[in-house]
């Protein structure tokens, strides 16, 4: 078989077999080639899709950075802004205020809006600590990495300029300080008349570039928090939504793998709860856990605060229609589930000492290699490998445990009368304890932990849900419909269909991970002979995460009417939903709080097989190792919970996310192996064997 060479994007040209073609030239040549090796040629373009994102950010002149669940607001705009601006202090900060606005649609006219202005007094500049020197060493890394993974397409945006003399002298008083207070209250705003409007009647803003033709969006679907910060005196506001391209690559791939096998998530849904069920196991398979324990391992490592803050977030921004989408992509993302655990299974090693290796780092080496693209399989193996590490101390570590004691301060008391507050360090020393106890013996006891704490944790979540349904049951039918009109035609506040359609997607790509390829590192330690039957398995996952608790969670918020209220953060989201449970179950905060700290607890020790698979890959094999990584992953513990690292976890999540790529890339081409190991397993059943030899 005839390959071809790797190509090269840099400057808007491609570089193929050592030559420089321009992008036209480039493109002839490669569709020569694709038609002449139609599967060689898929690698080549996998390679381009790669580059797309590295090419249109050095090209566009407004990219937009979208961390996960970040607020819309502040993170896509003022990040952009302070990017193109340098790190210059703003007017605000030197005016020793902050300003904010908030942007309000008119829900009878789709045209105007109105617009307040806030000010604020600004915190007193101390001495920086260790945590904030941390994250401004770390912030220009984190902030490119992140442009790059959560890259998406630059969005019209309305600008709105601080009038520095008008603020120069202003005065809050006292009594205003804690709030803050209102400056300007501009009712009856439309973007043809918006210049003219502020020139007439106010005093500390004006319109400086040319305007959107569209009016600016509003942070989330309820208005009752709907602040946007300034950053340089500037207002940036978006007026369209924006979907980072890793959650279309994502969704794509989900898209093509349940259409390529034929819709396997709904075909074998009730094959995979037998499975789970022991119905066709043998305890003599090679393995070191049960499918339900491998199962259990790989939904602690993904039901967890995204469960409970992130959907809240995600109807906030998109409306209630955005739980259709969420749903509709976590069935989809069981397809892309049960081909990476499949052949995550398929090309697991196994140790002298009987533990097993698997995971995308070994079907991408060897599975590409038996392809001819050893190098390549190698190159990916080891980068997938080092994102893993990252986000398995940052993501699957320190994020969790720094929100688990944010509630549990909150539940104590609050920041200012909590007993806890300041304590963080020993909450993190007395966790890690209990971690390390759970991980120094492996996969065995975290899916023995696991496979106890997961149906626990779900079963108390959902039955309070239930609860709260069945308490408001006269609104649960108007919930469903609203759900569904608001899917298909929602409120323009929330950026119209497409909008709703961005939050739903990226809510459930965020939430089950399916297509990263972290569950099949857990997957693969199950005892089974037949790949396909732990990758039928994992089709449960997503359904599980995604459609059973997110869509709990979302129906609570919307029969409750809290997804009005609005959350743009983690912290807002986890009170919302507290607040929505709480309507109902007086004491819920006390079962909210104990459901945090054990899916961050589950969450945590999950990852650390995750990073330790993945440690061993990179450094080797044996107890040093072992060792080495489970010290640092507990030590992190403790730093987490004592210290807010921000830019470290986001650095994180844009490690985690960056596993996708490869992972992908990956997927596509073994795909096949996947839907032959699928028809054996099945002809296996309908031989009789799986089942005769349990």
């Amino acid at each position: 078989m005839r390959h071809l060479q790797p190509c090269v994007c840099i400057a808007g040209k491609v570089i193929v077999k050592d030559k420089l073609y321009s992008q036209p030239n480039a493109g002839l040549f490669l569709m020569n080639q694709f038609l002449s090796n139609l599967q060689s040629s898929l690698l080549v373009f996998s390679c381009l899709i790669l580059s797309i994102p590295s090419v249109l950010l050095g090209e566009s002149h407004g990219t937009t950075l979208n961390p996960e669940e970040a607020n819309s607001s502040i993170e896509e705009t003022i990040l952009t802004e302070k990017k193109r601006q340098g790190a210059s202090p703003s007017i605000s900060k030197a005016l020793k205020h902050e300003f904010l606005i908030r942007i309000t649609h008119d829900k009878l006219d789709e045209k105007t809006f109105k617009l307040e202005l806030k000010a604020i007094p600004s915190a007193k500049s101390t001495e920086p600590s260790l945590d904030q020197r941390i994250n401004s060493f770390i912030a220009p890394i984190t902030d490119t990495i992140s442009s790059l993974v959560f890259w998406s397409p630059a969005v019209p945006n309305l600008q709105v300029d601080i009038l520095e003399d008008s603020v120069k002298e202003l005065d809050i008083l006292q009594h205003y300080q804690e709030d803050g207070i209102i400056l300007e209250d501009l009712p009856n705003l439309s973007i043809e008349n918006l210049k003219e409007q502020l020139l007439k009647r106010s005093k500390h803003l004006r319109i400086k570039r040319e305007l959107p033709e569209v009016r600016p969006l509003e942070n989330r679907a309820g208005s009752k928090n709907n602040w946007r910060a300034a950053a340089n005196g500037k207002f940036v506001v978006p007026c369209q939504s924006t979907v980072p391209a890793v959650v279309l690559w994502l969704v794509t791939g989900a898209i093509i793998f349940t259409l390529y096998l034929r819709f396997v998530n709904f075909r074998y849904f009730r094959l995979a709860i037998e499975i789970v069920s022991g119905k066709h196991s043998d305890p003599t398979d090679k393995g070191e856990v049960s499918h339900f324990q491998a199962l259990s391992a790989a939904l602690s490592g993904t039901v967890g605060l995204g469960n409970i803050a992130g959907v809240a977030v995600a109807i906030s921004l998109g409306g209630p229609g955005a739980t259709f989408w969420m749903i509709i992509a976590g069935l989809l993302g069981m397809s892309s589930k049960f081909v990476e655990c499949t052949l995550g299974v398929k090309y697991r090693k196994f140790g002298e000492d009987g533990r097993t290796y698997g995971g995308p780092m070994y079907y991408l080496r060897d599975g590409l290699a038996k392809r001819g693209w050893g190098k390549m399989g190698k190159i990916f193996a080891i980068f997938f490998a080092v994102m893993c590490v990252g986000g398995s101390l940052g993501g699957g570590n320190m994020f969790q445990i720094n929100q688990a004691f944010a509630q549990f301060v909150n539940v104590t008391g609050g920041p200012q009368e909590s007993w806890a507050q300041g304590y963080g360090w020993l909450f993190g020393l007395v966790v890690a304890t209990l971690v390390a106890l759970v991980i120094i013996g492996g996969i065995r006891s975290i899916a023995k932990a696991t496979s106890k704490i997961v149906p626990l944790m779900c079963g108390i979540y959902v039955l309070a849900a239930i609860v709260v349904l069945v308490a408001r049951i006269n609104e649960v039918p108007g919930a469903f419909a609203l759900i569904l009109s608001e899917a298909f035609n929602p409120q323009a506040v929330t950026g119209g269909f497409v909008g709703v359609l961005i939050q739903g997607f990226k809510r459930a790509a965020f939430s089950n991970e399916a297509g990263i390829g972290s569950a099949s590192i857990a997957h693969s330690a199950v005892r089974t002979k037949y790949p396909a039957s732990e990758g039928l398995v994992s089709l449960l996952e997503p359904f599980i995460d995604t459609v059973v608790v997110c869509t709990m969670t979302a129906l609570v918020i919307v029969v409750t009417g809290q997804w009005e209220v609005g959350a743009s953060s983690f912290a807002e989201g986890v009170s919302l939903t507290s607040d929505s449970f709480e309507s109902v179950i007086s004491w819920f905060p006390l079962i909210l709080t104990l459901a945090v700290l054990l899916f961050a607890f589950s969450t945590m020790i999950t990852w650390s097989y995750y990073g330790q698979q993945a440690w061993a890959f990179v450094f080797g094999r044996g107890r040093p190792a072992d060792l080495s990584y489970k010290l640092v992953f507990c030590l992190c513990i403790i730093l987490g919970s004592a210290m807010s690292l921000d830019k470290v976890i986001d650095f994180s999540d844009a490690m985690i996310f960056a596993m996708c790529f490869p992972n992908l890339i990956g997927l596509y081409f073994l795909m096949p192996e996947a839907r032959q190991e699928l028809k054996i397993y099945l002809r296996q059943l309908q031989r009789g064997r799986p089942a005769e030899s349990k």
